[in-house]
């Protein structure tokens, strides 16, 4: 008697201690990041969602951000053979296989990275996501950054100047745009932007304002140019392993998108809106000669005239997409326009 009770009390610990295991049992999310973990990025976006997931899944997922993991153009190859489970990335780094994405970079915007990055999402719901860009990944989000704007080693009096500079490009909607300036592009991802221009490689850089402080380049890049709503939005996505997501309960990958598209979204943008802030403020306080053009200024009609034409070359470069790209570059222009009004 004495020991069939001891044997099923050792059960009943046997058993309460492998619940207890089972209920502690968490899923790590490897996250590869390419910019320093002070980019807002890093800092702000990835966490964020990062507690949003922990929660949602009650702690069962949880996400860890590794860096070093390559080129940023990788990321999605990474994602999809299941080296990482999740990353980002700027679609301009991969020509060809995105062209869609371009409709949120088109010039003359004028709307905040936040406004533009729920356009994004939203008309890539409705418009875009049958045309499979992202085949091989689970979309958690669609963002831009701040507007782009000329970040030069010297001064710049008009676009003209411009001319046969070497500027690094990133790709996209930019590498038209420096075509129509007449600029030599250079490529090359931005965390070697830094690099480049203090060994004189290139002579500017066409970036949003936040990487004056991210990358330094208030150090290097000492001449902005700030056109009025900038040059252009740079699209970006964040995304998911299948093979990840297949791994999860029903509950867990539910919860996992039930904190993204959107919400995820504009998040992400408002982020690198804030980023920017942080670039001005930074870029003024290093005495970076900031050169803000107002609308009516000279320069913003030169970027006007320059820019003419770009929807139109854009609209045909997608026919082949099967998508009414009118409809949606004009619906995502008076959605980020009208966003939070």
């Amino acid at each position: 008697m004495i020991r069939r009770n001891f044997l099923k009390a050792a059960a009943a610990v046997s058993l309460g201690l492998s619940l207890s295991a089972g209920a502690m049992a968490q899923t790590e999310l490897r996250v590869a990041s390419w910019l320093p973990p002070t980019h807002p990025q890093n800092a702000v976006v990835w966490p964020t969602w990062g507690k949003w997931v922990e929660e949602a899944t009650e702690g069962r997922v949880k996400i860890k951000i590794e860096y070093g993991m390559g080129h940023p153009k990788t990321m999605f190859e990474l994602v999809e053979d299941g080296v990482v489970d999740a990353s980002f990335s700027y679609h301009g780094y991969a020509p060809g296989r995105f062209k869609l994405t371009q409709a949120v970079e088109q010039p003359l915007l004028g709307a905040s990275a936040e406004a533009a990055s729920v356009a994004h999402w939203r008309i890539n719901e409705k418009y875009f996501a049958k045309a499979q860009e992202h085949d091989g990944l689970v979309l958690a989000a669609l963002f831009t950054h701040g507007p782009g704007q000329i970040h030069m080693a010297d001064p710049v009096n008009s676009l003209a100047d411009l001319k046969g500079k070497k500027i690094r490009i990133g790709g996209g909607v930019q590498g038209e745009i420096g075509k129509r300036l007449g600029v030599t592009a250079v490529g090359a991802p931005a965390p070697k932007v830094y690099e480049m221009m203090q060994q004189g490689v290139i002579d500017g850089v066409f970036i949003p304002m936040g990487e004056q402080k991210t990358l330094r380049l208030k150090e290097v890049a000492r001449n902005v140019v700030a056109l009025p709503g900038g040059m252009y939005l740079g699209s970006f996505s964040m995304f998911l392993s299948p093979d990840f997501m297949d791994s999860l309960s029903n509950k867990d990958r539910e919860a996992i998108m039930s904190v993204s598209g959107e919400k995820l979204s504009a998040l992400a943008g408002r982020a690198w809106d804030a980023g920017d802030d942080e670039g001005y403020k930074a870029a003024k306080e290093a005495g970076v000669n900031l050169n803000i053009v107002k609308t009516d200024d000279a320069m913003a009609q030169e970027f006007r005239d320059i820019a003419e034409g770009m929807d139109a070359a854009w609209l045909e470069h997608v026919e082949d997409r099967g998508v009414d790209a009118k409809a949606a570059l004009e619906e995502l222009r008076n959605i980020a326009r009208s966003y939070g009004k």
